[in-house]
């Protein structure tokens, strides 16, 4: 947030008040590390192209190291002539300034605010684009509109605010614009495609995926940086309402709570804009999918100090799959409100609904009775007409943000979240004849009401030491997470050996079997509290060098309660006390290149139904992470690129027998391997996301785990648009490459899975996009094992927006 300046006219003031919005959006400002007698006279090379200036001053306060604040209405028409030479901090702006009719007013310490030149010049040729609030050193810079594959900041890995080059961790994140040119409507489509990240789909419409990450599930997500319980389902989050999505690999203990060693997913909601915009759209795609949408925002008075935004969505399909339907609906809405020149009052919802008919669970069998391979039709069901999965999921959050004088700044934000499933699935039981039969059905009925309340607590700034300016923030998370609802005496073996549950045919069946009577048995109810304190540090060694120190003090308990109708009863409570620390260093080899380091804890309890042979939950994950790795960033921040190496032991691996629901603790387990990733524009309309990941996971005596996960993967996507008379026209696509993979007796060799996409705006205000994933329509397995499912056929969506 901007501080105001008294002695300015009132318009200034009501634009820097607006500036509240423009750091706030992000997060806590984290401030620059020269002294200011360094911020006023160090010298570098800048190398920074011509184009938007808010993109310009943004990437040029990243590489001088400075905070500059800025409203997005003060720069959004203008363009600059670019830097390339070497300048100090008050030249260089200058010089991106230059004809713009602005001026940066150093204040001290660094921090520089932009104003109304006291004599203005005629502003250089429009820019148009959408309104994107920046702060040169801003956490999270809200990416929408900026078209770019990249972002110039993120607080996901320490909750400091820092540029990927300054982060030493493996960080991902997808942009706005890659979401849409993926056309990536849900959480799991998105992962599907991110480098590192590998999503096991145990079934169709289930909505039970595992996302995998180094060798692990990943079981940390959050929402605008707030740990979030995994029992709210994130996995079918409408990506409609989401600025960009943030992936954190490794242990994120310090900001997640628990140090699980897989990544950490960080969804940013979508904030409200000052300028007013308004988009409809529509689509329609093979499968009988259609769908519309609209989003607007803008301020809600004539001040501009009340801001608000309002995104619905709602989609219907069927699927490759026999009898399968799928329609789902979400509402988001956000407001902002300056209450002073220093104070921010966020509040919003979201509600989302989504009904699936016929889902399939299980997969289908891999073999006949005598071994044979089945190769079944990809669009055979195994599930019957009356099994479905419902689910309503609404939030309510409220936040205040508040800057003080002295440039410290906080923040309180109380989230409330409730997910409301009905879900009926079906196993499948016995063994495929090739006539078809030997199968019958094994149904089950989940059906709960988790709710969780989250209250965050932050304060963070800069102080000095040593003669150095250093960053430092603290703060509480309280969680409080419960989930309660009926049981029906787990799955229904009398309904499948009856001749109501069997299939006669498996290839010629209907699912028209009649329903079995779910009656409820008794019931279950979960109470988890996790509550945590954090510090973490940022210290400036010298100019190149940064030590970031953190830990996290966890204190984690769960009490689960079982009933039966016979009156029976069982309480079964867990405890865990724990710290949790953190050690990252970043050494600047040059004005591109960075090297880093980082260490940290793992522990993390494990689920109530991960239990030995003995009816015993298992003991809780330990171990330890490290990773090292170089961060390059190129072209004023455009294009960020990595490379890592990590590895981690940890005990108390859960790894399913295979039978039942029955695990054992593997010790002293390993994971390591390589990461390479670079995002962003590699010229002038060209952008790119893509990554290669190699792991390898063992046990004690050297045997690979988790062998479904392939040990090696490349991901790419790329778009680029079209100069002259073709510049309305953007084309891309991507491929997703991955190593043998298998499990019980089921091995499929290498995949690669081809995209295209293709956009056209017809006029600044109606474009028109197409996109085709499985281009080639390779038949592959996206779960291989004893019961299969086979991955998405050929698909494509053709869709309609415009911007009003």
């Amino acid at each position: 947030m901007a501080h105001p300046v008294p002695s300015h006219p009132r318009p200034l003031v009501r634009a820097l008040r607006a500036a509240l919005l423009g750091i706030a959006l992000a997060g806590p400002v984290a401030f620059a590390t020269s002294s200011p007698a360094q911020a006023q006279s160090a010298t570098r090379h800048y190398r920074i192209p011509a184009g938007p200036l808010d993109a310009a001053l943004t990437a040029f306060a990243a590489q001088a190291d400075i905070t500059l604040s800025f409203e997005a209405a003060q720069v959004r028409p203008l363009s600059t002539t670019g830097l390339d030479g070497d300048y100090t901090p008050d030249g260089g702006l200058a010089r991106l300034l230059a004809g713009s009719g602005l001026e940066a007013e150093h204040r001290g310490q660094g921090n520089y605010v932009l104003r109304k030149a006291a004599s203005p010049t005629a502003p250089l040729p429009d820019t148009q684009l959408p309104a994107v609030v920046i702060s040169g050193k801003a956490p999270g810079a809200i990416t929408e509109g900026t078209g770019l594959y990249t972002t110039y900041s993120s607080s996901s890995s320490t909750r400091l605010n820092l540029a990927p080059q300054e982060t030493p961790q493996s960080l991902t994140v997808v942009t706005r614009q890659q979401i849409e040119d993926r056309n990536a409507t849900t959480l799991t489509a998105l992962l599907d495609a991110v480098p590192g990240v590998h999503v096991a789909k145990e079934g169709v419409g289930d909505e039970i995926y595992g996302y995998y990450a180094r060798g692990f599930e990943i079981l940390n997500f959050e929402v605008d940086g707030v740990p979030t319980n995994n029992g709210l389902q994130l996995f079918s989050q409408n990506l409609a309402i989401y600025d960009r999505v943030e992936i954190v690999r490794g242990a994120t203990g310090l900001i997640s709570g628990m140090g699980n060693p897989a990544a950490t997913i960080n969804l940013i909601r979508k904030r409200p804009t000052l300028k007013p915009q308004a988009s409809l759209s529509v689509e329609a795609g093979n499968w009988n999918r259609r769908g519309a949408a609209f989003d607007l925002s803008g301020a809600l008075n004539d001040s501009g100090s009340v801001r608000g935004r309002l995104v619905g969505d709602a989609k219907r399909s069927d699927n490759w799959l026999d009898r399968y339907k799928e329609k789902s609906g979400t509402l988001y809405g956000i407001a902002e409100a300056d209450l002073d020149d220093a104070t921010l009052l966020t509040a919003g919802f979201s509600y989302q609904r989504t009904d699936i008919d016929s889902p399939l669970r299980s997969g289908l069998p891999a073999f006949y009775a005598d071994g044979g391979k089945t190769r079944l039709s990809r669009s055979t069901n195994a599930a019957p007409r009356w099994s479905y999965n419902d689910q309503e999921a609404a939030s309510a959050f409220v936040s205040v943000e508040r800057e003080w004088r002295n440039g410290w700044s906080g923040k309180a934000e109380y989230t409330y979240t409730e997910v409301d499933y009905d879900f009926v699935a079906t196993y499948l039981s016995g063994t495929l004849q090739r006539d078809g039969s030997g199968l019958s059905l094994l149904p089950t009925r989940w059906k709960g009401k988790p709710t969780q309340h989250n209250l965050d607590l932050y304060l963070t700034g800069a102080f000095r030491l040593f003669g150095r300016e250093h960053e430092l923030i603290g703060g509480l998370t309280l969680s409080r997470y419960e989930s309660s609802g009926p049981s029906y005496g787990g799955w229904q073996y009398g309904y499948a050996s009856s001749a109501a549950g069997a299939i006669d045919n498996l290839f010629t069946w209907d699912g028209s079997n009649a329903a079995p009577a779910f009656t409820a048995s008794g019931g279950s109810s979960t109470k988890t509290r996790n509550n945590a304190a954090y510090l973490s540090s940022r210290f400036h060694l010298s100019d190149d060098l940064k030590l970031i120190l953190g830990t996290r003090v966890v204190r984690w308990e769960q009490d689960e309660r079982n009933w039966g109708n016979d009156g029976s009863a069982s309480l079964e409570s867990l405890r865990e006390n724990v710290v949790v620390p953190y050690v990252g260093v970043v050494y600047a080899l040059n004005k591109e290149w960075s090297a880093y380091a980082s260490a940290t804890k793992i522990f993390n309890p494990q689920g109530s139904w991960v239990k030995d042979e003995n009816d015993s939950v298992l003991d809780p994950l330990e171990g330890t992470g490290y990773e090292i790795g170089v961060k390059g960033s190129h072209f004023g921040g455009r294009l960020q690129s990595s490379a890592a190496l990590f590895h981690t032991k940890q005990d108390n691996l859960p790894v399913w027998t295979g039978v039942g629901l029955i695990y054992s603790a593997e010790q002293n387990t390993t994971s390591k391997g390589i990461e390479l990733e670079v995002n962003g524009e590699l010229a002038e309309g060209w952008q790119l996301a893509a990554g290669y990941a190699h792991t390898r996971t063992t046990d004690a005596d050297g045997e690979r785990l988790n062998t479904f996960l392939p040990r090696n993967s490349v991901k790419l996507h790329t778009s680029y648009r079209l100069p002259g008379a073709l510049q309305g026209l953007t084309v891309g696509g991507g491929l997703r490459w991955q190593s043998k993979t298998g499990s019980y007796g089921v091995w499929q060799g290498s995949q690669t899975i081809a995209s295209l996409m293709a956009r056209y705006r017809i006029d600044r205000h109606l474009s028109v996009s197409l996109n085709v994933d499985n281009l080639f329509d390779r038949r592959y397995y996206s779960w291989p094992g004893s019961y299969s499912n086979y991955a998405a056929p050929r698909s494509a969506v053709l869709s309609m927006k415009y911007d009003f």
